[in-house]
């Protein structure tokens, strides 16, 4: 499995299935977070992931890789309320997500666009 291949399944069982266990296959232990509201580790998405409501939905975008770094765009649908467009950056060690950053922000309806352009998916 390559790493875009690696990040894909990772955040497609983890946000997508809810599956705890893709923590166990795919992410680190030691895993390093740069996003300023999530900890270090992996307690956090242990804690998250079960209590997201029943319509929460991920939806996997382009996927783009440099060496070690992945980047994924995707949607999170009802996150906090919101459906939110992000991209996750993860750096990949030995067939493990070790590290992370990402940019995220609400979605905004392409007619209420000044150019009607769509933010999620990319075509």
């Amino acid at each position: 499995m390559n790493n875009k291949e690696l990040v894909l399944a990772a955040m497609t069982r983890l946000f997508g299935q809810r599956d705890l266990s893709a923590l166990d296959a795919y992410w680190d232990a030691g895993y390093v977070q740069h996003n300023p509201r999530m900890p270090n580790g992996l307690a956090f998405f242990r804690q998250v992931i079960p209590s997201l409501p029943a319509d929460f939905r991920y939806e996997p975008g382009l996927v783009l890789d440099d060496g070690e770094f992945v980047s994924i765009h995707g949607r999170y649908v009802n996150w906090s309320g919101k459906t939110m467009i992000g991209v996750d950056i993860f750096r990949v060690k030995d067939g493990r997500l070790v590290e992370h950053w990402d940019v995220i922000q609400e979605e905004v309806p392409a007619a209420q666009t000044l150019t009607g352009n769509a933010m999620f998916p990319i075509a």
